[in-house]
């Protein structure tokens, strides 16, 4: 029997195919803000599944890949379940070109919400309370911030197998073994029952092709092995990483890389090199120890301390 399905008290039937406008709050202006939902709904019994992106305005990289499946039409003829999209879940930061909300506050350490909290603690009250309820699982779309590049991977805390195995699934280039973070869209979910995959790929503000193609694949893959829709698609080796560190500059200048994400190194490999703008100084920074680099910055200039690589192991 196929499951009732209600979001902000709108009922969508078996077979059915909804958007929901979720009124959120309001601009200073007094414009309205509402958050799209899709609803694809078979008339299979079968698991819902949310696909969400946009959760930090300004990684878009996520939005697009949930836009793109739209527009292919790739949920309007499920076999069986249901999934709800939500390419943007915070309208405002998407507005703004902004990680947060207007009040500075991060969405994503905000959940589960309140309705009489910061304008971050009602938007995570309402996607705690109308969304993630509904839902058995999900896989949220991100990227690096702050002039960082993830290589595309999965994220997921050890503890909850449902996520390693929709990792597994998904088939990522790199997956990593993640904590969960305290008051984070993930963490709200594994209290409710519900797994949460996040995908990281690509960099805050800018397209990136390869990352928008291996997120579209990765959901494909876990739909399809669901029996939710027909798709087939060839395995590839993944770089299974149960840890990481931060590698950082040792001094302040320019940032030459001369390794980049997605790249095995070797302990002792020369990743970058750092020099100041007057030929006085050259400064090697080196692997600390063998892994995958699943990580790193982009930008040209950078102070001492400052996070470079993300190396995985």
């Amino acid at each position: 029997m196929v499951r009732r399905l209600s979001i902000n008290r709108q009922v969508i039937k078996a077979g059915e195919k909804a958007v929901i406008n979720l009124n959120i709050a309001r601009l200073i202006s007094g414009t309205e803000i509402d958050l799209p939902i899709y609803v694809f709904r078979s008339k299979n019994p079968g698991p819902i599944v949310l696909l969400s992106g946009g959760l930090h305005g300004d990684e878009i990289d996520g939005v697009e890949i949930i836009r793109r499946m739209i527009e292919k039409k790739t949920f309007d003829k499920l076999k069986c379940g249901s999934v709800i999209a939500i390419p943007v879940m915070n309208i405002y930061g998407f507005l703004n070109f902004s990680r947060e909300l207007p009040d500075g506050k991060d969405i994503n350490r905000n959940f589960p919400g309140s309705l009489t909290g910061s304008l971050a603690s009602r938007v995570a009250y309402n996607l705690t309370h109308k969304v993630l309820h509904e839902i058995d699982f999900g896989i949220d779309f991100h990227t690096g911030g702050a002039n960082r590049y993830n290589y595309p991977q999965t994220r997921f805390d050890p503890s909850d197998e449902r996520a390693k195995e929709i990792s597994e699934i998904f088939n990522a280039p790199i997956s990593l073994e993640s904590k969960f973070i305290d008051k984070s869209f993930r963490k709200q979910g594994i209290k409710m029952g519900k797994s949460i995959v996040v995908y990281e790929a690509g960099e805050s503000m800018r397209f990136d092709q390869n990352s928008i193609k291996h997120g579209i694949l990765g959901a494909k893959k876990v739909l399809a092995h669901y029996g939710m829709i027909d798709f087939k698609s060839e395995k590839h080796l993944v770089h299974n990483c149960t840890s990481s560190v931060w590698v950082r500059a040792k001094n302040s200048g320019m940032l030459q890389l001369q390794k980049t994400s997605g790249e095995t190194v070797e302990k002792g490999d020369i990743l970058a090199i750092i020099t100041d703008p007057f030929g006085q100084f050259k400064t090697s920074i080196k692997a600390p120890s063998t892994g995958v680099i699943i990580g790193h910055t982009n930008a040209p200039l950078v102070n001492q301390g400052d996070a470079i690589f993300h190396l995985g192991s």
